[in-house]
């Protein structure tokens, strides 16, 4: 590939804000990714370096009220949801846990960072609405919990 076709897919990369272009010659394949939406992490120039292996800082999960005591948490980023802190280890909570504000919910990997998510608020999980290691979207439910 010339360097101007380097240019070309640089320039088509920022005008539609993707964050990731792969192209394969020899099948003429063409697979486009962008994270959703811009706003949630600052652009790549900014970030400061972090270790893949360590979890990261992530955004909070998103909350919405589902009715009078139940508050669904949801995903603020796109990436693969993980219960436990590995492969082997006990899940950080379970349905009828009782969760306290800023205990650590699951885990979500974007772009090889580990994420962890906080409880926003006090509450019992009610329901784990993904499965371990399922990719998940961008305000995708991934739990249901009571208010305490």
């Amino acid at each position: 590939m010339n360097e101007n076709s380097i240019r070309k897919y640089a320039e088509l990369m920022r005008e539609l804000e993707l964050t990731a272009l792969e192209i394969n010659e020899t099948t003429g394949n063409v697979r486009l990714e962008r994270m959703a939406p811009p706003m949630m992490m600052p652009p790549p120039q900014m970030m400061p370096p972090q270790q893949a292996a360590a979890p990261a800082a992530a955004p909070s999960p998103v909350s919405a009220p589902a009715g009078d005591d139940v508050i669904r948490v949801k995903s603020p980023m796109v990436g693969v949801f993980y219960a436990a802190p590995a492969e082997n280890a006990e899940p950080f909570v379970k349905v009828g846990d009782r969760v306290a504000k800023g205990q650590t919910l699951c885990i979500v990997e974007a772009m090889k960072l580990m994420n962890e998510l906080t409880a926003e608020q006090d509450g019992v999980i009610k329901e784990i609405c993904v499965e371990n290691g399922q990719i998940v979207d961008y305000g995708m439910t991934l739990f249901e919990m009571t208010k305490a």
